[in-house]
């Protein structure tokens, strides 16, 4: 790399990246045609909300369900309108009960904690991981009570969380264990694809993913009785469950989580290609990591070892003790030098006004206030003390899944991050 010695942008000189990076568009003519296809059918969605042969949805679905199956390497895929949906359809379905409690990360999109509170239950956070940011096996089980019924493990950025080591304490407290896998499709841990290791897992197919439907999630199991019930809760599960037999009635309270015809075509179509988009990811990332790995200071990704990353986002952090200035000057330079798509912190679920005030349901405070909530669990600042210090000062990341970057282009990355790192005396 030509070393850059002109003066930081941010400091009157020129800018490295001048041109914005195309952004990142996984739908091609392919998905074009199949939603055309659907549309001349006429058939725009078959669900029946009644014990009927289109319960399960019309054939793009049910294709697309099929392929999944296939591609995850599991007994049962369901499709949902929205991961969101997903989530809240997989803790119905473990039978969580009203006051159970629900370990889960706070490092997360806010819908992995409130999925949760849909059902009446309680969310306790454990702490996460400093070097890979999945949840911490060890805080999971040192935040065990007799009132624990599961745990959400969220696979966050694009790797899987320590699933061994999970399923291992999840067996030992006779815990279900589902996995939120929104970020990490088309990964791999050990011998099995990524998310497909607990009691029920999935991935979204949000518009900013490496694949997507616009909206919509798929779900998968290995237990004939969760498929079931996901299906059920997916679709009216009230009106269905006399017609059907069904006899255990809890949770059976179904909503419309079905997905379209047109969406299940297009991700037909779309997970042909997770394979060669998540490899996309890796190459620009893996060029991004040789790039940086000599800046002081920088601690670029770790891969867990026997897996895969997907870099749905590239996590960076700042090792504050060897650098001059802090996170907020590097950010405010990155951004003058070009760099798009950096951002420092994420989500600190337990810090959210629902979490600190404890109102969710009403005004009087329930689940926590009412006579289900067994115990006075903490949200205060200081339970997850890595998350905590991530969020507040060391982390960075770069939304490395919303571009389609060309090797320049990562080139140009880096050396903005160079020039950045020579200038940081200056900047302070």
């Amino acid at each position: 790399m030509i070393a850059d010695s002109s003066p930081l942008a941010l400091l009157g000189g020129r800018k490295t990246i001048s041109a914005p990076f195309q952004r990142f568009n996984s739908i091609g003519q392919e998905e074009v045609d199949a939603a055309k296809a659907v549309v001349e059918t006429g058939v725009l969605s078959k669900f029946l909300g009644c014990w009927d042969p289109d319960f399960f949805g019309g054939p793009k679905v049910q294709e697309f369900e099929r392929a999944a199956e296939r591609y995850f390497g599991v007994r049962h895929a369901i499709t949902v309108n929205s991961w969101t949906s997903g989530l809240i359809a997989a803790v119905g379905a473990i039978g969580i009960e009203p006051g159970d409690e629900v370990i889960v990360s706070p490092w997360t999109m806010c819908a992995s904690a409130t999925a949760i509170l849909h059902w009446n239950a309680i969310p306790v956070f454990a702490d996460i991981e400093p070097d890979t940011f999945c949840i911490d096996a060890s805080s999971i089980e040192a935040n065990i009570t007799p009132y624990t019924k599961a745990v959400m493990v969220v696979d966050i950025f694009g790797q899987s969380a320590n699933m061994d080591a999970i399923m291992v304490i999840a067996e030992k407290h006779g815990l279900r264990v589902i996995t939120d896998s929104a970020q990490s499709p088309g990964t791999r841990y050990g011998a099995k694809v990524g998310g497909t290791l607990a009691h029920v897992g999935g991935y979204s197919l949000n518009y900013h993913k490496h694949i997507h439907t616009g909206e919509g999630g798929i779900l998968v199991t290995d237990d004939a009785a969760i498929a079931e019930r996901l299906q059920l809760i997916r679709n009216h599960a009230e009106a269905v469950v006399g017609d059907k037999g069904v006899t255990d009635l809890r949770n059976m309270v179904g909503y419309n989580f079905r997905l379209g015809e047109i969406e299940a075509a297009i991700g037909i179509e779309q997970l042909k290609k997770l394979d060669g988009f998540v490899a996309s990811r890796q190459r620009a990332a893996q060029r991004l990591t040789a790039g940086l790995s000599g800046l002081r200071g920088l601690r670029t990704p770790m891969v867990r070892p026997g897996s895969t990353h997907a870099y749905y986002h590239y996590p960076l952090v700042l090792e504050l003790n060897r650098l001059p200035v802090g996170r907020a000057r590097i950010l405010e330079a990155l951004d003058a030098e070009g760099v798009p798509g950096v951002s420092g912190g994420y989500q600190l679920l337990h810090l959210l006004p629902m979490y600190q005030q404890k109102i969710a349901y009403g005004s009087r405070g329930f689940p926590w206030t009412s006579d289900i909530c067994h115990r006075d669990v903490s949200y205060a600042k200081g339970i997850c003390p890595v998350a905590e210090q991530l969020h507040d000062s060391t982390f960075l990341g770069f939304a490395l899944c919303a571009f389609e970057l060309a090797d320049h282009e990562v080139d140009q990355i880096v050396a903005a991050f160079w020039k950045v790192w020579r200038n940081l005396e200056a900047l302070a």
